[in-house]
């Protein structure tokens, strides 16, 4: 069984995690495997945006780490099997094109760290999050620290992962921590509509945004708008940034070949 699924459209991808028979744990076959798609698809430029979703069937978008796999390990591979989860969820905040979560189900833990590190969080209503590590006798360590109060700001993020609670969709849309909360049956083509949306955007001018988001982050005002400016200056140059303004001339849409 392929632990990751990938389903290419014209200009975006979904991978999908298919381990439904643990929901989606993130155990060290599928994380490797995760990370390899990752690095592929990150090195075609054609894949414009990013879908991460997991199994309908296995009522979760991911559980987190395979707690029961990680009795089986030495604590040097508990180790390694952290590194690598939270490698995934850097080259995943990494990637070039903009990455949407779709969740569904139990996202837990590390599930709830790889949603984190996705740019956009779209839930259906039957999304329960949660970083219950402490609860276990561990704390979160892919991310969700430093990821969590960015969105959700520093107090609630301390209250969720200092009481290990779970919330509902609806409540983490109230606190910041998804953007928008669609019914379960209409999550894969809220998301998807929305990657094609992206996706109709000039790639390069996408990818340089990502860019000076992350290169920004935490900078001082003058500093953040050096680190913009010098992603945004080699647009000028593009044949996207002249077909963009020809298009508006011309008031039709533009057709971007990433040039």
């Amino acid at each position: 069984m392929n632990l990751i699924l990938v389903d290419r459209a014209a200009q975006f991808a979904t991978v999908t995690m298919n381990r439904p028979e643990a929901r989606n744990a993130l155990g060290r076959a599928l994380v490797a495997d995760f990370r390899a798609t990752l690095a592929d698809l990150a090195a075609d430029p054609t894949v414009r945006a990013l879908i991460v979703a997991g199994t309908r069937e296995s009522n979760a978008f991911c559980a987190g780490a395979d707690l029961v796999e990680r009795t089986t390990m030495s604590p040097e591979e508990r180790l390694d099997h952290l590194a690598g989860i939270a490698a995934l969820c850097e080259e995943l905040a990494a990637f070039p094109s903009p990455v949407i979560a779709a969740v569904h189900g139990y996202a837990l833990g590390g599930g709830t760290e790889v949603a984190l590190a996705c740019d956009i969080r779209i839930a259906a209503d039957t999304a329960i999050f949660g970083l219950p590590e402490v609860s276990v006798g561990l704390i979160p360590g892919a991310g969700g620290v430093t990821r969590l109060p960015k969105l959700v700001g520093a107090g609630r993020a301390r209250e969720l992962m200092f009481s290990a609670r779970r919330i509902d969709a609806v409540e983490a849309e109230r606190i910041g921590l998804v953007e928008l909360v669609v019914p379960l049956d209409t999550l894969e083509t809220t998301t998807r509509d929305l990657a094609e949306t992206i996706a109709a955007n000039a790639p390069l001018a996408m990818r340089a945004l990502k860019r000076a988001l992350r290169s920004s982050e935490g900078l001082p005002v003058a500093k953040a708008t050096e680190a913009v400016l010098a992603e945004r200056r080699p647009l000028d140059q593009t044949r996207d940034y002249l077909e963009g303004m020809t298009a508006f001339k011309e008031k039709r849409r533009p057709v971007y070949t990433g040039e």
